[in-house]
């Protein structure tokens, strides 16, 4: 399954690379996200509870960032572990570039998802998917523009 989208956020690159490296705001902004520990530079590890269709799961991973390219792009790379839910994993291509108004953030992802969330069908896991890649990305541009700097 893949995702790809992109997004003007009202805030410059700097401070936008800053709240995609910041655990705080990662945590804010995953749904249901019940815990998220670690650093940019170890790894991230998630705990993060969610309902696909008739399947709740509460889903174990962890993530880490690849080819690094500050404040530029990164690659996120995770997997997680839903018990008999199945399973998540895949990799994100994220890059930031200045914009008028700010900063465009653009992603790729593709993933994949075994188990019982797989039974489901890629009509429903595809909408999840794309419903959660909504959800984080509206809250992550309503925190970073919220926190941001505003020129005088």
């Amino acid at each position: 399954m893949e995702l790809i989208g992109t997004r003007i956020i009202a805030a410059d690159r700097a401070t936008v690379w800053t709240h995609l490296n910041n655990v705080e705001t990662l945590r804010a902004c995953i749904p249901g996200c019940e815990e998220l520990t670690g650093t940019p530079e170890t790894g991230f590890e998630a705990v993060v509870k969610q309902k696909v269709g008739p399947v709740k799961a509460t889903f174990k991973g962890a993530v880490t960032l690849e080819d690094v390219n500050a404040p530029n792009s990164y690659r996120i790379v995770g997997e997680g572990k839903g018990g008999v839910a199945g399973f998540a994993k895949g990799a994100a291509e994220v890059t930031l570039a200045d914009v008028e108004g700010g900063t465009e953030l653009s992603y790729n992802v593709d993933a994949k998802v075994g188990g019982k969330l797989a039974q489901l069908g890629s009509r429903i896991v595809g909408g999840f998917a794309k419903k959660m890649a909504d959800q984080f990305f509206e809250d992550f541009q309503a925190i970073v523009e919220e926190t941001a700097p505003t020129e005088s």
